[in-house]
């Protein structure tokens, strides 16, 4: 007996939202503007590398430069890594999405021009793909059909169940870019802070010490928390997180302070 077309996977009750199309639709004209909505996943990772770099990254700088005994030193150091690194987080996040994105359209162009150069063998491929859902080739005959009809629609499915390639945001690249270098600055000024505020560098070093050893734990444990949402492996990242800061920074003291002697 052939499956209910209503309980299936492949055919939802109500249409998926797009969220990037660069191919036109035929039945509609030119492609919807579909960047209104944007993957919250993919910001929270953009936060957390953004975040985690700003605060191991100069804290282990400015750890190192204390050692020289002077706040100035240090805030200029500080600052000069924090902004360079700033720049350079945002604009390897801003290429790396933008690179998702051209290799997706490019894989999506491909796909159409070989559903017009190979029609029988794509269609082929399509029931190929279906059956691994163990949905039967006389159940799937009308939902080829229906697919195959639209061009763009036959080119898109094949991207995302041929080569299981996810559909990149049209905005991915600047809010990914924004968000990353923004983390990197916010996350990079929390160690630095003292300085700025203690006239003594060796007092600042310690009170700089103690303030990003706990928002290194809290944030170790708020990462691993939201993404396991288990409180053993939020321990485990506040530890990992602490650990991976400590050397960090220890080992900048050590050489910049082997290299002033």
């Amino acid at each position: 007996m052939a499956p209910n077309n209503e309980s299936s996977p492949l055919l939802p009750r109500e249409p998926a939202v797009e969220r990037y199309s660069p191919l036109y639709d035929e039945s509609k004209g030119m492609p919807e503007d579909e960047g209104a909505l944007f993957d919250t996943t993919d910001i929270l990772r953009d936060v957390i590398i953004g975040f985690s770099d700003g605060l191991t990254v100069p804290f282990a700088l400015t750890a190192g430069l204390s050692s020289l005994g002077s706040s100035k030193i240090v805030i200029m150091g500080g600052l000069a890594e924090l902004f360079s690194g700033m720049i350079s987080m945002g604009l390897g996040a801003y290429l790396a999405a933008v690179t998702e994105r051209d290799h997706y359209t490019s894989q999506e162009a491909r796909e159409l021009d070989q559903v017009d150069a190979m029609p029988e063998a794509r269609r082929a491929e399509v029931y190929t793909i279906l059956e691994k859902y163990a949905v039967p080739r006389a159940a799937a005959q009308p939902l080829v059909d229906e697919l195959c009809r639209n061009r763009a629609h036959w080119a898109r499915f094949m991207v995302d169940f041929s080569l299981r390639l996810e559909r990149p945001n049209i905005h991915r690249a600047w809010i990914s870019g924004v968000t990353m270098g923004l983390s990197y600055l916010v996350g990079g000024l929390i160690p630095m802070i003292p300085y700025f505020i203690m006239p003594k560098v060796g007092e600042a070093f310690v009170v700089s010490i103690a303030v990003t050893a706990v928002i290194l734990l809290i944030f170790g444990y708020v990462k691993n928390y939201v993404a396991i949402r288990n409180h053993r492996a939020g321990l485990w990242g506040a530890i990992q997180t602490l650990i991976i800061g400590v050397l960090a920074a220890g080992t900048s003291y050590l050489i910049i302070k082997a290299l002033d002697s």
